[in-house]
């Protein structure tokens, strides 16, 4: 018998296994959104997507966040027929009618409302428990940035004003804990949190919570906004994804998005501003977008769909350059200021 097996056998914890053969890291899903640039933010790559872990999603108020965390909730639904999703309510400001926006068929989530940071951490910890790797679950909490600590709500009844230390404590805890569970048993956890500015001369974005977030995070997104006008008539927002921390991009990446109004996020946006950065396409004059593989020349709206991109994808070099824009372990080509300018959040 070898070292390797002695050791294995001897090992009391079932699932030890030798690194490369560990499911772990050999079995671990991915699952690709229909946005290509929610991909990218996500994997460093348009074939990749969702993986399992903690995913936070941090911005101020009406930073299109659950919607976000919905669009990717959806993808793993409908990749995963038999897939439920677990679905943490502090919030309570999603009618059934958001979730079927996203083709999230409302029977296959089980709510459950949530006061307190307690409460959630009590309940996940035992749903994470009984949960098997083969079971597909995917989890969302809308939100941890707004959810009070039980003794914030005690001191409340009991009309004291005294300072809460407990709430980063109790959040750190969650984590902590839930981090080995996500990874073992395969479950991506989308969390909703909020944002504030940083006391300084330069104040910048910071995610609530504490740094608990932080250490277990997997991905760390902090969405900022500008206003998307046409004339004086604000038809949706340009959010930009400032990848705070990810196990596959590049830190301090920033990723555009477009939501409008009547179409919600727009499948093929974002290219355009890394398409136009690395040459892949051409602005031949003001307002107006051309492939160079072709001599027609098309107005912005006409970018934002597949028969504009097919060719790029198919005829050059353009996923590669995605991937070394934004993968770890690659050089960047271009500078991510000359892609897109930072969202005022």
């Amino acid at each position: 018998m070898s070292i390797m097996d002695k050791l294995k056998k001897n090992s009391k914890i079932k699932t030890t296994e030798v690194l490369a053969d560990s499911k772990f890291f050999t079995e671990k899903d991915m699952t690709p959104t229909d946005v290509p640039m929610i991909n990218v933010a996500l994997s460093g790559s348009v074939d990749g997507g969702l993986a399992p872990g903690l995913t936070v999603l941090a911005g101020p108020s009406k930073h299109f966040k659950t919607s976000f965390a919905l669009l990717m909730a959806g993808a793993y639904l409908k990749a995963h027929p038999d897939a439920v999703m677990l679905f943490y309510d502090s919030e309570f400001g999603s009618p059934q009618s958001y979730f079927e926006q996203f083709g999230i068929d409302t029977s296959r989530i089980l709510h459950t409302p949530i006061a307190n940071v307690e409460e959630l951490k009590f309940d996940m910890i035992s749903q994470l428990e009984e949960i098997d790797r083969e079971d597909k679950v995917i989890i969302v909490i809308d939100s941890i940035g707004n959810l009070a600590s039980k003794k914030e709500l005690e001191d409340a009844l009991s009309e004291k004003s005294v300072a809460d230390m407990s709430r980063a404590k109790a959040l750190k805890g969650l984590f902590r804990m839930a981090t080995p569970y996500l990874t073992m048993k395969n479950i991506p956890l989308l969390a909703i949190n909020h944002t504030y500015k940083e006391i300084g001369l330069f104040p910048k974005d910071v995610v609530g919570g504490g740094t608990g977030i932080y250490y277990s995070a997997d991905n760390i997104w902090i969405l900022g906004r500008q206003q998307d006008k046409k004339g004086t008539e604000i038809q949706g927002y340009h959010f930009v994804i400032n990848v705070e921390k990810s196990r596959y991009v590049k830190e301090k990446s920033k990723i555009p998005i477009t939501v409008s109004w009547e179409g919600g996020v727009q499948k093929y946006s974002g290219l355009l501003d890394v398409a136009l950065a690395g040459g892949y396409v051409v602005k031949p004059s003001n307002g107006w977008y051309q492939n160079p593989l072709y001599d027609s020349k098309v107005r912005y709206d006409e970018t934002l769909n597949k028969d504009f991109w097919t060719p790029i994808f198919d005829y050059t070099d353009f996923k590669e350059f995605l991937k070394k824009q934004y993968s770890i372990g690659y050089q960047s080509l271009v500078s991510m200021d000359d892609i897109v300018e930072d969202a005022d959040g």
